[in-house]
């Protein structure tokens, strides 16, 4: 598999703190890797640089060879690279299918203007995304909300729909931010097969998540942050066994980076 993702060098400094400091690693083609770390490691800082919502310091992020470092987040997203968020990005007063439909305008042809006086190109949009709207539904199981009130949604659902409104955006590669957090086990193995199904819909998938049992069943690979660099980089397994990962992962228990 091709590279899609490349991270290279990537250094981030708020004055005196290094949030990142020197990290590189690429991302394939239709992979699920996954970024961990202790709390502070600098997960969050590195997702948002690499949707560009952060400009780097030093270093870049390329896409495809093209180096997205620097653009708009809107610019990113639109070339293919979505960053999802928790809860932030969903309408609680609109309906699950009003959200996603929403959502399809970041890719849309017709102007402000154009949907605004109802020209043929905006119809046309209008009608291929509540198609596409009505497939995603289907695909993450959703069917049975569709005119459900986001806000009735219960947590495991809400957080499907997060991921509904990233793939409505038709992303290469989706970016999710703890997609599994404050899930019980039942809803935790139902997002683990959604994250899947999109992988396997051909999207390459880059997450950040601290419930490590879901991690190690999910991942291709993983990529570890300590202290805002990169010390270990490996399939799940070399992670478990890897010493410098169960260093940075002392006093926690045993199971929290599963072994």
């Amino acid at each position: 598999m091709k590279d899609i993702l490349e991270i290279s060098n990537l250094t981030k400094r708020f004055g005196g703190l290094v949030a990142n400091n020197n990290i590189s690693f690429a991302v394939k083609e239709r992979e699920i890797l996954s970024v961990i770390g202790p709390n502070g490691a600098g997960k969050s800082t590195l997702f948002k640089l690499i949707a560009s919502f952060l400009h780097p310091t030093s270093g870049e992020v390329r896409f495809r060879g093209q180096r997205i470092s620097g653009l708009a987040p809107h610019k990113v997203a639109r070339m293919g690279v979505v960053r999802t968020f928790q809860e932030t990005t969903i309408f609680k007063s609109m309906t699950v299918r009003e959200n996603i439909v929403i959502a399809h305008h970041l890719r849309s042809r017709a102007s402000l203007a154009g949907f605004f006086l109802g020209t043929s190109t905006a119809q046309q949009d209008e009608e291929e995304f509540a198609r596409s709207a009505d497939e995603i539904i289907d695909f993450l199981g959703l069917g049975a909300y569709r005119h459900e009130m986001a806000s009735n949604l219960p947590h495991g659902h809400l957080r499907a729909l997060g991921i509904a409104i990233g793939l409505a955006t038709n992303p290469q590669v989706l970016l999710l931010d703890e997609p599994f957090a404050g899930m019980n086990q039942e809803e935790t193995k139902r997002a683990i097969e959604i994250v899947r199904g999109v992988r396997d819909r051909g999207i390459t998938v880059l997450l950040v998540e601290h419930d490590m049992p879901a991690v190690m069943n999910i991942s291709d690979r993983i990529v570890v942050l300590n202290f805002g660099e990169k010390i270990a980089e490996g399939t799940p397994k070399e992670i478990q066994e890897n010493p410098k990962v169960i260093e940075a992962y002392l006093g926690v228990e045993d199971t929290a980076i599963g072994i």
